[in-house]
C-alpha cells in the first residue's frame, strides 16, 4: 500500500485501449507524486473485489451499488464524472465511509447552454426551416406558414433552480423574458438576485411559455412531470428536459405532443436509453431530440475531468473534496479516520 491508488471505471477506455474521451486530461494524476492509477475491467455494477486495493474511484457510466463497496474498507471516494448520481447507491456509500463527489462546476455552463440551444431551436422552428431549405422552391414558398415565436415578454420557467437552473437564467437575461421557478429547496437570495419569481408547481406548468426541467432524479421527482401537470400547460408552450428521462412520464408527454396540446419539446434524455428507433415520440415533427449528449463539448469533458482529479487529489491530501453529495459521511468517524491517515501519509 505504498501509493495512493486511483481506479478508473473501464468505460473510460475503448475496446482498443484508447481513451473514450480524449479531452479528459489524466496528466495531473499520472504526474502526481505517490499516485498509482489503473483502469478497471468493464462491469456494471462494479464489483467490490475490483476495488479492494484502491483508495479512490473515478466513475463514468457504470453502476455502483452496495456490492461495489470493497470489504477492505480502503475506498474513500467515488468521483462521478458529471452531476447525475442515480447510478450510485448513495446510502451504501455513506454506510461504507465513502464520499460520493459530483462535478457541478464542469457541467453548469455546458448544460445551461444546451437548454438555451433547445429553446432557440424550438421557438425559431429551426428543424422545420432546415427541412424547408433543403426542399427547394416548394420549401421556400411554404416558409410563411412556419413563423417562429419571439421571446421578449415570454415566461421562462424552471422546475428546479439549483446550479444549472440558475446558470440558465443568467444566460437568458438578454432575452427580456419573465422568470419563474418551482423549487422547495431554492436559495431565495439567489432567486431574488436573478429576478426569479418562486411559484407553486401548478403555477409553473400553467404560466410557462418555455418550461425547463432542472432537478435531479429522485424517488420524489420520478414522473413529477405527469399527465395532470402537462394538462396545465399552454398549447403554445414548449417543454425542455436535459436532466433525467424518468422525471417525465414519457407516455403522457408523447400523447400531449401527438395531440398538439403543447407546441413542442426538446429532449436530451429519455426513460429508455438508448431509445427505441420505433418510439412514436421520435417520429413527431414537434420534437427535437439529442442522445443524452447535447452538452458534450471539449470544455464540458475537460471540466468534469479536472474536477474529479481535483477531488481525488484533495482526498489524498486529507482534505474534504468539493461537491460531496452524501454530506453526512463527513461526520462519520470511519471516513474522517481515512482522511486523517491520508493527510499524514501524503499531505
Amino acid at each position: 500500500m505504498a501509493g495512493f491508488r486511483v481506479a478508473l471505471s473501464g468505460d473510460f477506455r475503448k475496446a482498443d485501449g484508447s481513451p473514450t474521451f480524449p479531452d479528459f486530461d489524466l496528466t495531473p494524476l499520472r504526474e502526481a507524486k505517490n499516485v498509482e492509477m489503473a483502469f478497471l475491467d468493464n462491469a456494471s455494477p462494479l464489483k467490490g473485489e475490483q476495488l479492494e486495493n484502491f483508495d479512490a474511484l473515478i466513475l463514468l457510466a457504470q453502476r455502483f451499488d452496495a456490492g461495489s463497496i470493497p470489504k477492505s474498507g480502503r475506498l474513500a471516494v467515488v468521483a462521478r464524472f458529471g452531476v447525475g448520481y442515480d447510478t450510485v447507491d448513495v446510502p451504501a456509500c455513506t454506510a461504507g465511509n465513502v464520499a460520493l463527489v459530483i462535478t457541478p462546476d464542469g457541467v453548469r455552463r455546458p448544460v445551461a447552454v444546451s437548454i438555451i440551444t433547445f429553446m432557440l431551436a424550438l421557438t425559431g422552428k429551426l428543424m422545420v426551416k432546415d427541412r424547408l431549405a433543403r426542399s427547394g422552391p416548394p420549401g421556400f414558398a411554404a416558409r410563411g406558414e412556419h413563423m417562429g415565436v419571439g421571446l421578449v415578454g415570454k415566461t421562462l420557467g424552471s422546475l428546479g433552480v439549483g446550479n444549472i437552473g440558475a446558470e440558465m437564467f443568467r444566460l437568458a437575461k438578454p432575452f427580456d423574458m419573465q422568470f419563474i421557478a418551482h423549487d422547495p429547496y431554492a436559495d431565495k437570495q439567489v432567486a431574488a438576485e436573478l429576478g426569479i419569481e418562486l411559484v407553486s408547481i401548478e403555477q409553473l406548468f400553467a404560466r410557462s411559455d418555455v418550461l425547463t426541467i432542472n432537478c435531479p432524479l429522485t424517488t420524489d421527482t420520478h414522473h413529477i412531470v405527469n399527465a395532470g401537470r402537462l394538462a396545465l400547460m399552454k398549447p403554445t408552450a414548449y417543454l425542455i428536459n436535459t436532466a433525467r428521462g424518468p422525471i417525465v412520464d414519457q407516455k403522457a408527454l408523447t400523447k400531449v405532443l401527438a395531440e398538439h396540446r403543447i407546441a413542442g419539446a426538446g429532449l436530451d434524455v429519455f426513460e429508455q436509453e438508448p431509445t427505441d428507433p420505433g418510439d412514436l415520440l421520435l417520429k413527431l415533427d414537434n420534437v427535437i431530440a439529442a442522445p443524452h449528449a447535447l452538452c458534450w463539448t471539449d470544455q464540458c469533458f475537460a471540466g468534469n475531468g479536472a474536477a474529479d482529479v481535483r477531488a481525488v487529489l484533495d482526498v489524498m491530501k486529507g482534505q474534504m473534496p468539493r461537491g460531496i453529495v452524501n454530506r453526512d459521511v463527513m461526520n462519520n468517524p470511519g471516513f474522517k479516520a481515512k482522511l486523517e491517515a491520508f493527510g499524514k501519509r501524503f499531505g
